[in-house]
């Protein structure tokens, strides 16, 4: 209102005083009414701080250990590959195992094509042994996790300045926090879809690239959903495997379900992360 009360003001001054051509007046009248008022200045909003996501294969301390931040990637283990000549099982017999009504083969089905199809480097490596996990690890001087280690490090938040949402010293029911609702499985997570080609499974959509979910407990991506991890413990020729994966339910990621399954297992829904010492 004001604004439009100071221009009639003004255009009414010009009218009464314009001496000059015709053509200077119009050039005057023009430039009022193109005139805008600039915006009132607001106080700017304080940014949340947000902590940038760890570089691909960056490593965490948690409870004394160096942990993998994420699970080992394809990228990983085709450097690993091209270093030692490794070949896996699964490529000498060509292929590894799904379960669908039972187990079943599936012919080519790699850590190089987890899903019958070329990964990208950032998935997370599987259709890999106990064995073969943890010779890749020891490639780099690390190891597998002991069951006991794995445990803390999923559930016991030990940062000294966690991010909000988390505690220090806090118990958590699931390696992604208070719930599961933002990790990678089939049923109670995010429902992220993952890289396996529509059609190619019998049940889930595979698993997703490592760090593209919320980082949980301690700052570890996907302890929770995405793949099941092997650890360095268990009896015989078994061995545990440690926090569900996209094909079963957000209860498998508990801490009292412990899975086990022969060294041998090479299936499309295991990985692995390797720890290492100061």
């Amino acid at each position: 209102m004001r604004s439009n009360m100071a221009r009639k003001a003004l255009l009414f001054g010009l009218h009464a005083s314009c001496n000059v051509t015709a053509v200077r007046c119009l050039f005057a009248i023009l430039c009022v009414f193109s005139w805008v008022p600039a915006p009132a200045q607001t106080q700017a909003k304080p940014q949340a701080q947000i902590l940038p996501d760890p570089p691909l294969g960056a490593q965490l301390q948690v409870h004394g250990l160096l942990w993998d931040a994420h699970e080992v990637s394809v990228g990983q283990v085709k450097r690993f590959a091209q270093s030692t000549g490794f070949v896996s099982r699964a490529e000498q017999e060509d292929g590894g195992f799904i379960y669908e009504a039972g187990w079943t083969a599936k012919k080519g089905w790699t850590w190089r094509r987890p899903f019958g199809v070329v990964a990208q480097d950032s998935e997370p490596a599987v259709h890999l042994t106990f064995d073969e996990a943890q010779k890749i690890c020891q490639h780099e001087g690390k190891r597998l996790p002991r069951d006991s280690e794995w445990v803390a490090a999923a559930y016991v938040e030990q940062r000294t300045q966690p991010p909000a949402g988390f505690m220090k010293g806090k118990r958590y029911p699931y390696p992604n926090g208070d719930s599961a609702g933002e990790s990678h499985c089939l049923q109670g997570c995010s429902g992220s879809q993952g890289t396996a080609p529509s059609g190619s499974l019998w049940r889930g959509t595979g698993h997703v690239p490592v760090m593209k979910t919320r980082p949980g407990v301690n700052g570890l991506y996907d302890m929770g959903g995405n793949v099941w991890e092997w650890v360095d413990s268990g009896n015989g020729d078994e061995r545990i495997t440690r926090g569900g994966s996209w094909w079963y339910n957000a209860s498998r990621q508990l801490a009292d379900d412990i899975a086990t399954k022969p060294k041998e297992t090479r299936v499309g829904y295991i990985g692995f992360r390797c720890i290492g010492t100061f």
